[in-house]
């Protein structure tokens, strides 16, 4: 069986064409999956309607944070910011020892938020979660450039957000994390037009709004421009890409 890609001259979609060895198919028969800017995210199987903290009619993380408010027109984060520097990988977010825990578990689902960037190096003197606790006091993370390098476990976007994490602002991404970020639904993974994370300190008051696309500083006084989450804004919001699939009636609801 052989199989074929093709990019369409419509730079928003990429064609993928399957062509068994007996003729199923007809050549029209196609499917199309849409990209997401700023990255093109091709969803991983992670059906997150089955997470636990989406159970019984609640909505993901992302959006359920206490730091967060919510509204049709706009979606404002509001809280404490934890900082950090370049290159952390997935490996600082979530060590490998912790990836047996499940997420789909509640028990488990919340000991993975205790564990989350726990694996930063010794410098960082100030604990995102303090022992004994199983959420961070932190509702946004600042990085430097390319943050949740490293392997593609799809436990990293989902410990920050266990944890009570309801956004990332970082120069930049490895692609993996940020789109495990939005297939997931569990943080809001914002790009920033400046290198935020040198002029901001963990501890400062920081509030996002989504629908300016602006970071402010409380703390200092200064105010940033982020760039737009774009499409990939109404999939976490929805809870993921299996909730936003539901919801658009791509896939049929779990009550169908």
């Amino acid at each position: 069986m052989a199989a074929s890609i093709s990019v369409s001259p419509n730079p928003s979609f990429t064609t993928y064409s399957h062509k068994p060895s007996i003729s199923l198919l007809s050549p029209s028969q196609s499917l199309k999956f849409p990209t997401i800017s700023p990255n093109p995210i091709k969803f991983l199987s992670i059906d997150s309607a089955q997470a636990p903290h989406r159970a019984s009619g609640t909505i993901s993380r992302a959006t359920a944070a206490p730091s967060l408010s919510s509204t049709d027109s706009s979606t404002t984060f509001h809280g404490l910011c934890y900082v950090v520097g370049d290159n952390i990988d997935t490996d600082q977010i979530i060590p490998a020892e912790y990836l047996t825990l499940v997420p789909s578990n509640p028990s488990e689902y919340e000991k993975l938020g205790s564990y989350a960037l726990c694996g930063l190096p010794a410098n960082y003197s100030t604990r995102f979660v303090e022992p004994n606790e199983t959420k961070s006091k932190y509702s946004i993370v600042i990085g430097g450039a390319n943050f949740g390098c490293g392997s593609s476990r799809e436990h990293a976007p989902v410990a920050l957000g266990a944890a009570g994490t309801a956004a990332v602002v970082a120069e930049s991404y490895a692609r993996i994390f940020f789109r495990n970020s939005v297939a997931t639904g569990e943080v809001y993974p914002l790009e920033s037009e400046a290198r935020i994370c040198e002029e901001c300190r963990t501890g400062d008051v920081i509030t996002i709004e989504l629908s300016e696309s602006r970071l402010i500083n409380h703390t200092t006084g200064k105010e940033y421009k982020l760039k737009p989450i774009g499409d990939a804004g109404p999939v976490i919001e929805a809870g993921g890409i299996f909730a936003y699939a539901r919801k658009t009636g791509m896939i049929p609801s779990q009550s169908a």
